[in-house]
């Protein structure tokens, strides 16, 4: 397996769910919906929570937020309407912001930038509740290393200007399609980054997310230095 960043432990929790702990010592989760068919047992304990990053408001990323929340008391990120909805679930610390934004979280500063995609809670009798706009957030470490977790996204051109202002070392690419990017469009998405190590994300959860890392690989052979990084779930990389 290859290695991505001194001090940095990555560990995939399915679909969309990262557990990484920084090389400063932050722990910090992003969309953590633990009860996917990916998911194994191991992975739906945390020994920490220091920050919780939340993309948008669909049940399969907002997940165990507000279970995790109430348990661990971290700082909880999302765009102000998602924020709003969790504080009056009970969530504390919440931390609403919008794109374009950076705010310091534990000992890591998170941006928030675009997505395309949707963002709602579907109630009882199929209600559907706005939560703001889906988003993507780049995190920069305590040592300066930085990492984007693009969200639910399809690709769009401005991903050059995150690559530009930003200059993500390592990206998290939705890969599975229907929903989100497949691997066409994520190789495109991997062009506009300028990124040289990209961990795939959204596939495999359910059968019609039928995009693969193979696929991606593929389509980006011409790339000098680029590294997919296949993760399994549950595994941590360190």
């Amino acid at each position: 397996m290859a290695k991505i960043h001194p001090g940095l432990h990555i560990t995939w929790l399915g679909h969309s769910g990262f557990f990484i702990r920084t090389p400063g010592g932050t722990h910090l989760a992003i969309d953590p919906w633990l009860s996917n068919p990916l998911c194994p047992e191991s992975a739906k304990r945390f020994p920490k929570l220091d920050v919780l990053l939340l993309t948008h408001g669909h049940g399969d990323h907002v997940g165990d937020a507000v279970a995790l929340a109430k348990q661990f008391k971290p700082q909880v990120v999302a765009i102000y309407e998602l924020a709003s909805y969790l504080s009056a679930q009970g969530v504390q610390n919440t931390v609403g912001m919008n794109k374009g934004g950076t705010v310091k979280a534990g000992g890591v500063a998170v941006t928030m930038v675009n997505a395309v995609h949707s963002s709602a809670h579907v109630g009882e009798g199929g209600q559907i509740l706005y939560l703001g706009d889906p988003a993507g957030f780049v995190v920069k470490c305590e040592d300066g290393f930085t990492f984007y977790h693009a969200g639910d996204t399809a690709v769009f051109s401005d991903m050059q200007l995150i690559g530009q202002i930003y200059k993500p070392e390592l990206a998290l690419l939705p890969i599975g399609g229907l929903y989100t990017m497949d691997p066409r469009e994520a190789a495109v998405a991997v062009r506009l980054l300028g990124v040289k190590k990209v961990i795939p994300m959204h596939y495999r959860t359910f059968p019609p997310l039928t995009g693969t890392p193979d696929e991606l690989r593929n389509l980006t052979r011409d790339i000098e230095g680029l590294e997919i990084i296949e993760l399994q779930p549950g595994v941590t990389v360190e």
